[in-house]
């Protein structure tokens, strides 16, 4: 198991991948794409707030990139603990890092936005070290349900690990 802290391993992952977005779970988030006005800038209020309040994304190290509306983007660096028997990463902490990329670009309307559920494909695997980057996109919403895609590739070649499919439901 590693010694070093979430914030530690998170703080060794180097820059945003685009804007000025990045932040750690829990840390100060800014909207990329210009300045929101109005309804969409509460959205993005609500998700950066959801954000600050994930305990589970913070422990593992995750760090939002990119929060706009009904998109968001994750990245998060495979640790020894993420590490399987089979020496590639545990899918349980693929899905999460999926899962919680999925809720940020849910809530992005500042609707309060749960899972209603969602399913994944494996693709490839990572390995100690990697580096997971999750893009979500809201794909369509209706009424109080709404489909998000979200890829999961390894950011030191674009390889996808998985494809997740969110189903949300708003509970406002």
């Amino acid at each position: 198991m590693s010694d070093e802290t979430p914030s530690a391993v998170a703080d060794t992952l180097g820059p945003p991948i685009r804007g000025d977005a990045g932040a750690h779970a829990g840390g100060d988030i800014t909207s990329t794409g210009g300045t929101p006005g109005g309804r969409e800038a509460e959205g993005l209020a609500f998700a950066r707030q959801m954000w600050a309040d994930d305990e589970a994304s913070r422990a593992l190290g995750m760090e939002a990139v990119v929060i706009e509306t009904d998109h968001a983007v994750v990245r998060m660096r495979v640790r020894d603990d993420m590490v399987n028997g089979h020496a590639i990463t545990h899918g349980g902490y693929v899905f999460t890092l999926a899962d919680s990329c999925f809720a940020l670009a849910c809530n992005s309307q500042g609707r309060l936005t749960v899972a209603a559920g969602a399913d994944i494909a494996f693709t490839a695997p990572s390995r100690l070290g990697d580096v997971l980057v999750a893009d979500a996109r809201v794909r369509t919403a209706y009424g109080r349900s709404g489909l998000t895609d979200v890829t999961v590739r390894r950011e030191a070649d674009g390889q996808v690990i998985a494809e997740f499919r969110g189903r949300s439901r708003s509970l406002t």
